[in-house]
C-alpha cells in the first residue's frame, strides 16, 4: 500500500520548495490518486452511453442544475448508505462536497431532489440499470454453460398517503416483476407495474432468449406463452394449477436413487386433454415428488430428456429469487421511500437495483470472499473513504515517513 508523504527540504541557497513523493512496497517514488468505495463503485457505469439515454428522455429538461448524473450518483449513494429521508440524504451528502468533484456532482438542496424525483423520466434509471445488468453479464461467474432464468414478482406495499396506489385485495401499492439469473446473481429484467397487474401479463412482456430454460410458479400460466417458449427451443418448469386438464400418455421409470435422494414419486408424459390442446400441442413431463415436510408437489416441463430429478433441481433453484427479494428489502432502502409520488418510488426501486448490481460487480471484481451482507456493510461504513474495494475490510496501514531523506520536516497524508 501507497504513502504520500509531503516533505519540506532544507533549502540550499538561491532554492526552496516542496517535493511530493508517493513511497511504495519496492521503494519507488510517484504520485497516485485513490478513488473513494462510492467512485470505485461507480466506475462501471458508462457515462456516454449515460448521456445518451438522457438526452433520449430529454431528462435535463425541466431540472435545471441537478442533472441526471447528480440524481442518479445521489441515489445510488442513499442506497448503498442506508438513508431514508431527503433530509438525512441532504445533510450527508453536502457534507461530503471534498469528494463531489471526482465524482461529477455536485451540493444538493432538498427542495431540488423532491422536484427530480417527482418529474424527471424514470425510464432514465429503467434503461441505465438494463446497460449495467448487461455489463455484469461479463463481469459476474457463471458456472454453467445452460442459460437459468427464473420469473417471480415482489410486492412493493405503499401506505394510504399514496392515494394514487391500486389496492388489488390484499396489497395496495406497485409490484416489481424480476426476471432472475440465479447463475450470476443478477436481475436480468425488471418492470414495475400497479399490484393490480397480473404477474404472467408483465412476465409475457420481457424478451425470450432462445434456449434458455425458464422456471417460474403456477401463477404463469398461459399456454399461448408457453407455447411461444417452446417454439424458441425453451425449456420451462412450472407448477400446474389443479383444474389444469391433463391426459396421461406414459409412465416413465424412476430409478432408486432418484426416489431416494430426490423424492421422485412418478414421472409420466401428459398433454393438454380436449380443447386445451390446441393451444399447447406439445408433450408435457408431469413429475410428482415428495418433499422434505411430507407434501407431494408437481411440477410440470416441456423438458423430455433431462432426468426427473434435475428438473426438480432446476424448480428448487426459485427459491433463490425469493433470496432476492428478501435481501433486497432487507439491505437497500425499497420500505420508506424519498417521496410519495409514483414517478419518485419508481425511481428509487431502479436506483436499488442498480445499487445491487454495483455491489455485485465490485465484489467479483476486488475478488472479494466476504459474504454479500458483509460486504454490503462495509461498503455502507466506508462509502467516502479514500481506499481500494479490495482493501474494504482492512485496516488502514500505519502511516510511516519516509527516512531516506535527511534534515526534513514529513507529513504523511494516509
Amino acid at each position: 500500500m501507497s504513502r504520500l508523504v509531503v516533505a519540506a527540504r532544507q533549502a540550499p541557497p538561491r532554492f526552496s520548495g516542496i517535493l511530493l513523493v508517493d513511497e511504495t512496497q519496492n521503494g519507488e517514488l510517484g504520485v497516485r490518486y485513490q478513488n473513494t468505495v462510492l467512485g470505485d463503485l461507480l466506475k462501471v457505469l458508462p457515462r456516454r452511453r449515460f448521456a445518451a439515454i438522457t438526452e433520449q428522455h430529454k431528462g435535463d429538461k425541466y431540472i435545471k442544475g441537478f442533472a441526471s448524473w447528480d440524481h442518479l450518483v445521489t441515489l445510488i449513494s442513499a442506497q448503498l448508505g442506508g438513508l431514508s429521508s431527503l433530509r438525512e440524504v441532504q445533510a450527508v451528502w453536502n457534507a461530503q462536497a471534498v469528494h463531489h468533484y471526482h465524482l461529477g456532482t455536485g451540493q444538493i438542496r432538498r427542495s431540488t431532489l423532491s422536484d427530480a424525483n417527482r418529474r424527471r423520466p424514470s425510464a432514465i434509471f429503467a434503461e441505465t440499470f438494463a446497460v449495467v445488468s448487461e455489463l455484469a453479464n461479463g463481469a459476474l461467474p457463471r458456472p454453467s454453460s445452460a442459460m437459468l432464468r427464473l420469473i417471480d414478482a415482489t410486492p412493493i406495499p405503499l401506505t394510504s398517503l399514496h392515494k394514487w396506489a391500486d389496492w388489488n385485495g390484499r396489497t395496495r401499492g406497485l409490484k416489481a416483476h424480476v426476471v432472475y439469473d440465479p447463475d450470476a446473481d443478477r436481475p436480468v429484467g425488471l418492470e414495475i407495474t400497479p399490484a393490480t397487474v397480473n404477474d404472467v401479463v408483465a412476465g409475457r412482456r420481457q424478451p425470450i432468449e432462445p434456449g434458455a430454460i425458464y422456471v417460474f410458479d403456477k401463477a404463469y400460466v398461459d399456454y399461448a406463452w408457453w407455447r411461444q417458449l417452446h417454439n424458441a427451443g425453451c425449456c420451462f418448469v412450472t407448477r400446474p394449477k389443479s383444474n389444469v386438464p391433463l391426459r396421461c400418455l406414459a409412465l416413465r421409470p424412476v430409478g432408486e436413487q432418484d426416489r431416494q435422494q430426490a423424492g421422485i414419486e412418478s414421472d409420466w408424459i401428459v398433454d393438454l386433454a380436449s380443447q386445451q390442446r390446441t393451444r399447447l400441442p406439445i408433450l408435457l413431463r408431469r413429475i410428482i415428488l415428495r418433499r422434505e415436510d411430507g407434501r407431494l408437489l408437481t411440477i410440470l416441463s416441456n423438458d423430455l430428456e433431462r432426468p426427473a430429478a434435475e428438473i426438480a433441481e432446476l424448480y428448487r433453484k426459485r427459491w433463490q429469487i425469493e433470496l432476492l427479494f428478501r435481501w433486497i428489502k432487507q439491505h437497500l432502502k425499497i420500505r420508506r421511500f424519498l417521496g410519495r409520488s409514483e414517478n419518485a418510488i419508481r425511481l428509487q426501486i431502479f436506483a436499488a437495483m442498480i445499487a445491487y448490481l454495483l455491489l455485485r460487480i465490485a465484489a467479483r471484481n476486488s475478488r472479494s470472499s466476504l459474504l454479500a451482507l458483509r460486504f454490503a456493510d462495509l461498503v455502507r461504513t466506508r462509502l467516502f473513504e479514500r481506499r481500494p474495494v479490495a482493501a474494504i475490510d482492512k485496516p488502514p496501514h500505519a502511516a510511516r515517513l519516509h527516512s531516506d531523506v535527511q534534515n526534513q520536516l514529513g507529513f504523511t497524508y494516509a
